[in-house]
C-alpha cells in the first residue's frame, strides 16, 4: 500500500479569509493549498476533462474562495467554492498529491495560462 493510500487526515481547516485550505496527516505532514490552485486543480470532469486531450486550462480564479468543505463517504470532501463551482471530489491521495508536488500541477497550469494568453486575474 501507498503512502497516498495510508495516509489519513487529522486536520482541515478552511482560512479565516477562505483563501487557504490546511490539510495535515497522520504521516506528520501538514500542506496548505490556496483555495485558487485547488480550484484550477478540481478533479472534476469539467477541469480534467473525460481525457487528458480534454483537460482544461482555468483562468481567473486568483480571487476564488471557499464556501465549504462537505464529506464524501470516509476518503475524500467536496469543495464548493465561491464561484459556484463544485463538483470536484478531492481524495485524501489527491490531496497528497497537490500537497507533494506544487511543481507538476501549479507550476504546469502557470506555463499553461502563459501559452494561452489567459490571466489570473478575471
Amino acid at each position: 500500500m501507498s503512502d497516498e493510500q495510508k495516509a489519513w487526515p487529522t486536520e482541515l481547516r478552511v482560512s479565516s479569509d477562505r483563501k487557504t485550505l490546511t490539510i495535515g496527516f497522520d504521516t506528520g505532514e501538514t500542506h496548505e493549498l490556496s483555495a485558487e490552485y485547488l480550484r484550477v486543480c478540481s478533479p472534476s470532469a469539467e477541469v480534467q476533462g473525460h481525457s487528458p486531450s480534454q483537460k482544461k486550462t482555468v483562468p481567473g480564479k486568483r480571487d476564488v474562495g471557499i464556501m465549504k468543505i462537505e464529506p464524501v463517504g470516509n476518503y475524500a470532501v467536496r469543495i464548493h467554492f465561491d464561484d459556484m463551482h463544485n463538483s470536484g471530489i478531492f481524495s485524501w491521495a489527491y490531496f497528497l498529491e497537490l500537497g507533494r508536488n506544487p511543481d507538476a500541477h501549479w507550476g504546469v497550469y502557470l506555463r499553461e495560462l502563459e501559452e494561452k494568453g489567459l490571466k489570473r486575474e478575471r
